[in-house]
């Protein structure tokens, strides 16, 4: 799928879905993820063919640990590819020739581009890294690189698990700072006690989201509609089935 966004003529961006690949059950077909039990071959074979989709630029892959690290890329970071990829959950650029991509399953990929067409940057936001600050990082390094204000930023959410299959306990709530004890004054986090009683709640991912990239400035922000829980047919998800692929979401500068 192609981001549905304003971005400026010479950034491309993409999001696969788990269609067009060669992977067999239950990875199939579009599997990008390495460390999930495919056969090494046929995670090859499709990450070739997201490769050649971006049309030259290189992706670099990363180990991705629910973190806010943000890596600065270059050419020469992809050309050889390294033999071990680097761990961050985020990706910026002003190089062209080399593509910022997330993998995700039921994480919130989000790809910035700046307006000024100078710099670009991908993050993997789950709930951990959301809290601990990986759009804000993320955003600051894209401002950095291009030399403007977060306003001049433009942000799309990809497909995540939804607000409507997301159930998280309290912990979550606080690490967002709201507070359980007061229940439904966050529209984030809808009570849905279980069965039996006990506490539980549906977030939104793209909804925090959202807020924490308005608060840092960002103003323009597309997507975030899409749930890969309840769509089967298009997307991993590992909460809904466990053993799954992965996804990905890529931006470069052509």
């Amino acid at each position: 799928m192609i981001p549905d966004w304003p971005a400026p003529p010479g950034v491309g961006a993409l999001m696969s879905t788990r269609a067009g690949g060669v992977s067999a059950a239950p990875w199939d077909s579009l599997n990008l993820g390495t460390a999930v039990g495919d056969d090494p071959a046929a995670v090859a074979g499709n990450r070739a063919r997201f490769a050649a989709a971006t049309g030259g630029a290189m992706p670099l892959w990363l180990r991705q640990v629910h973190g806010s690290r943000v890596l600065r890329l270059r050419v020469d970071d992809v050309s050889p590819a390294p033999a071990d990829p680097p761990e961050a959950d985020a990706a910026v650029t002003a190089e062209r020739g080399v593509a910022c991509v997330v993998q995700v399953a039921d994480c919130l990929p989000v790809l910035f581009a700046a307006l000024n067409g100078r710099a670009v940057g991908a993050a993997h936001a789950g709930w951990r890294g959301l809290a601990g600050g990986v759009l804000e990082s993320t955003l600051a390094e894209v401002c950095a690189l291009a030399d403007c204000a977060p306003d001049a930023v433009l942000a799309w959410l990809g497909p995540c698990i939804g607000p409507r299959s997301f159930e998280v306990g309290a912990d979550v709530l606080r690490g967002f700072g709201a507070d359980p004890d007061a229940a439904g004054t966050d529209p984030a986090f809808v009570p849905a006690p279980r069965p039996d009683g006990s506490a539980r709640w549906l977030a939104d991912l793209p909804a925090l989201a959202h807020r924490r990239l308005n608060l840092a400035g960002l103003r323009q922000i597309r997507g975030g509609q899409w749930c890969t829980v309840q769509d089967r047919s298009r997307f991993f998800s590992f909460r809904r089935d466990g053993v799954t692929g992965r996804q990905a979401a890529a931006v470069w500068l052509r």
